[in-house]
């Protein structure tokens, strides 16, 4: 009996040690699988910060911090920025201190600005607002949905707006917010976009047709003229384009006019307007900097996204891949910002990086506040960023 004890004792004592050692293992496995998780995950990270000229921990900058959903709500604009909520629009210093305030009853408010004007718009709603860096410009209703907007260095508007007899309309509205001029499109197809050249006296306006067996894209300019009667708006050409292309941006660069469509640009050319010749197959962005155009594309779907600046004569003098996700791009006097996975990267016009910072925060949106310095707002909140 007492070898019979002993025996059973050691079987108690290995199996306790073999249970032991099991459960070590496991540990020494999950914690050997959570590192080298990690490890790939900072080697990721290393990797897309390699070659960043500084990193900056966001939440130490300058600003102000707040929740995300705070934060979806908020503009760079001039030296500051917009607040906007379906019941009110606030311009706030850096440090979220209320500059002037404006009360709206917007269900579903967007906003475009050009750093000297800001506007507000009810998209499929009745109404928007033009305000400044000091105050609310002017507010206006209108009769019908909105569909998009545009404006001019000189705080001209231009509102598209749905119709029940046309395609839609655009409604033209000088800097104090008086109608100058209303276009309706009877033949051209559904307004898709406007833009004002520098001047403000012209104005083009990008339609499709889609009453055909096909797509025709069609693009309107129109002279705006001050006269001693006041402002008019006269007809000066139109033009289109042997593809289907569906031209949903244009500006000026100087007399010229460009167009994108998804994956083609169309410059006006005397009487013509005619594709340039750029190898791209998805265009995500198109901005236009002084004399230069930042194309962000891409050659396919889930492909890295490239960058290519333009210059007057149609030639790329900067081509270089950018990354995987672009959260946001913005432009100042002269300057270019992209900011794309980790990285912010800032461009002179002629496509040279004069900035190169890595965050550790997703960016929203950005813009130029002045010298060398960036109004961020991020998933955490605002700060400034030099770079």
């Amino acid at each position: 009996m007492e070898n019979n004890e002993g025996t059973a004792g050691n079987q108690d004592k290995r199996l306790s040690f073999t249970k032991t050692l099991t459960v070590i293992i496991m540990a020494f496995t999950a914690v050997l699988i959570v590192s080298l998780v990690l490890l790939y995950f900072v080697s990721k990270r290393e990797k897309s910060l390699a070659g960043a000229e500084q990193y900056i921990k966001l939440s130490a900058q300058g600003g102000f911090n707040c929740e995300y959903s705070e934060a979806q709500k908020l503009y760079p604009f001039s030296e500051g920025v917009m607040k906007i909520t379906g019941e009110r629009i606030a311009y706030l210093t850096l440090s979220g201190n209320d500059i002037y305030t404006a009360s709206i009853n917007y269900k579903n408010p967007s906003c475009i600005n050009n750093g000297k004007y800001c506007l507000v718009y009810d998209l499929n709603g009745y109404a928007f607002t033009v305000l400044n860096k000091t105050q609310v410009v002017y507010s206006s209703p209108t009769t019908k949905q909105i569909k998009g907007a545009s404006l001019s260095d000189s705080g001209f508007a231009a509102i598209i707006t749905t119709d029940e007899t046309s395609y839609g309309n655009v409604y033209i509205y000088d800097s104090m917010g008086n109608v100058i001029s209303e276009w309706n499109s009877y033949n051209s197809g559904y307004p898709l976009s406007v833009s004002f050249n520098d001047k403000s006296d012209k104005l083009a306006v990008t339609t499709v047709n889609t009453t055909g067996a096909t797509t025709v894209p069609y693009i309107r300019i129109f002279d705006i003229t001050e006269t001693e009667r006041g402002l008019i708006v006269q007809d000066n050409s139109f033009y289109t384009t042997d593809t289907n292309d569906v031209l949903a941006t244009c500006f000026f660069i100087g007399d010229n006019l460009y167009a994108f469509s998804a994956s083609h640009l169309f410059k006006v050319t005397g009487d013509k307007l005619e594709q340039v010749k750029l190898d791209f197959t998805v265009a995500n962005y198109s901005v236009l900097v002084g004399n230069h155009i930042f194309l962000v594309f891409a050659d396919g779907v889930d492909q890295l996204n490239k960058l290519a600046v333009i210059d007057k004569n149609d030639k790329i003098v900067y081509s270089s891949e950018m990354g995987s996700q672009v959260h946001c791009v913005c432009k100042g006097d002269g300057v270019f910002a992209i900011s794309v996975d980790e990285r912010i990267f800032v461009f002179n016009e002629s496509g040279s990086v004069i900035g190169d910072v890595a965050v550790d925060q997703d960016i929203l949106r950005m813009g130029f506040v002045s010298g060398r310095e960036l109004c961020v707002v991020s998933t955490g909140g605002v700060h400034t960023v030099n770079y």
